[in-house]
């Protein structure tokens, strides 16, 4: 790959992606689209750039160029004090405000391969469970089509869920029949209080229904320069209803920004 061609890339990258992409990834980029130029059969990274930036490769190829370039990772019950604060905090004062009997709605709006989504899932039910019944839906976007596969399909590695309490295990998690498989998969019930679809974080305007009273974007920020962050945050501080919670990731920080939003903890805001 030529300095050109990954000039382009890396400024189509940040553009439609949010993601920063410094010399120093070009050899990265150019792995993880060596698989793209062998279905494709073109020889050449100068070949691929001239079929991307064409009419017809904006309009095929690139959701796929985007599927290859993002990083996806995630696992069950990643940062576990955000899903304390949820049942000790946040649900308590959410179930028990005016029209409280009304559906809870809650965003996860990087949720990668669905782990966020169901493990939020699984911490609203066993609240619901010990404090009454508590009506909710959980949507999860990405923008990566090929990790929203594996989201919906709900069908995971068994070693994926080592770490979760074996009464949990027990409850939310359906082992393969056919044991040469060694996975499991999230129970129907659960399924069914979720719902996928891809959104962009950079787009100005985000396609989700209605407002939501709890937003999970977290580890995605950290791929954005600041003025992308700040501008982030904000957009989805649109969807957010007043006394609704976002949730970022352990490694990101609002200072100096100009939000709508008040801290309450170093990685949860709050909309009033």
């Amino acid at each position: 790959m030529t300095g050109i061609d990954f000039k382009r890339l890396s400024s189509l990258i940040h553009r439609e992606c949010g993601i920063k992409m410094p010399a120093e990834k070009k050899i990265m980029l150019e792995c993880r689209l060596q698989r793209r130029l062998g279905i494709l059969k073109i020889a050449s990274y100068r070949e691929y750039c001239d079929f991307l930036f064409s009419k017809e490769g904006m309009e095929q190829e690139l959701v796929h160029m985007i599927d290859v370039v993002t990083t996806n990772k995630t696992d069950f019950f990643r940062e576990s004090p955000h899903f304390d604060f949820l049942t000790q905090y946040a649900l308590p004062e959410l179930c028990n405000t005016p029209g409280a009997d009304r559906e809870l709605k809650i965003w996860s709006a990087a949720c990668s391969s669905g782990e966020e989504v169901y493990t939020l899932a699984t911490v609203i039910n066993e609240y619901a469970q010990t404090t009454g019944k508590v009506k909710y839906h959980i949507l999860g976007t990405d923008i990566s089509t090929r990790i929203l596969s594996t989201a919906i399909t709900a069908v995971y590695p068994e070693d994926r869920i080592t770490g979760i309490p074996a009464i949990v295990k027990r409850k939310y998690f359906m082992k393969s029949k056919d044991r040469t498989k060694k996975t499991v998969r999230v129970i129907p019930e659960i399924r069914a209080k979720t719902h996928f679809k891809r959104v962009n974080l950079m787009d100005d305007n985000y396609d989700v229904q209605g407002d939501y009273d709890i937003i999970f974007c977290r580890n995605v920020l950290i791929y954005f320069d600041r003025p992308t962050q700040e501008s982030v945050i904000n957009k989805l501080s649109t969807k957010l209803k007043a006394g609704g919670f976002l949730f970022l990731g352990h490694s990101e920080s609002v200072s100096h920004m100009q939000l709508p939003l008040a801290q309450v903890r170093p990685t949860i805001l709050k909309k009033y």
